[in-house]
């Protein structure tokens, strides 16, 4: 694997690639013209794309005509698809911590306007008032918060599987490998819907067993100084509007 400088017209890129882009060329270009080009597109021997589409389509909008790429001319057939999956399914498991994100917009005197991407409308970006600022990040924010209300809610009323368990079906009944069906059907898992309000419901009634393993499953965001204050949990609502901006 080498870097080596190419025409952006010997680039091609691969044409099953099953990521839809198209949403994030902008801010790519944005955070080129701004922060320059750091992370590398990655092309095989022939030139195509393996990572890296949004960044060759925005610099291509930008009037570049030539990039510096990494040439993995070491990796098989195999390696190349397995790496393309692997990238882009590793950041569907990423998750924010919302407040260390403005901590760090704030304390780096970030010109970032959040409300770009969607489900981040609300964070707060640095402004030209500097006592203002800290006066947001060192005294205690307020958390949104939603407040059970008491609803009895069942097991099945969290969430909605029937696109993962059409998928299932179909994955069971298709020719592929033993090995190509488990990873589908890890990969099915990203179509169940869950419901964040009745989730939060079923939480403020669970055992305390249930409710830990629920944190850990991430399908509840706690802050543990407010929920003691508050005396029940609370929930972010930015987690529910990014899942429905994901769903």
């Amino acid at each position: 694997m080498y870097l080596k400088t190419l025409n952006l017209g010997d680039i091609r890129p691969y044409e099953r690639n099953p990521r839809i882009n198209d949403k994030a060329v902008e801010p790519v270009m944005k955070s080129i013209q701004k922060d320059g080009y750091r992370a590398r597109i990655i092309v095989d021997k022939d030139g195509v794309i393996i990572a890296g589409h949004t960044r060759y389509e925005a610099m291509k909008r930008l009037g570049w005509t030539e990039a510096e790429v990494w040439i993995a001319d070491d990796m098989t057939p195999e390696q190349i698809a397995d790496y393309r999956i692997r990238d882009n399914l590793t950041a569907d498991f990423a998750e924010w911590d919302f407040s260390e994100l403005e901590a760090e917009i704030a304390e780096m005197d970030l010109d970032f306007d959040m409300s770009e991407f969607d489900g981040f409308e609300d964070i707060e970006t640095a402004d030209d008032d500097e006592q203002d600022r800290r006066d947001v990040y060192t005294g205690k924010v307020d958390v949104p918060q939603y407040q059970p209300t008491g609803k009895e809610v069942n097991i099945d009323q969290m969430y909605d599987s029937s696109k993962y368990e059409e998928l299932l079906q179909r994955i069971e009944q298709s020719d592929v490998t033993v090995d190509e069906k488990v990873f589908l059907k890890l990969a099915a898992t990203r179509h169940i819907v869950f419901d964040y309000t009745n989730i939060a419901e079923y939480y403020a009634n669970a055992n305390a067993e249930m409710q830990k393993l629920m944190e850990e499953s991430a399908l509840v965001i706690i802050d543990l100084d407010d929920a003691i204050k508050q005396g029940y949990a609370t929930f972010a609502e930015k987690i529910e509007r990014l899942a429905d901006a994901n769903g």
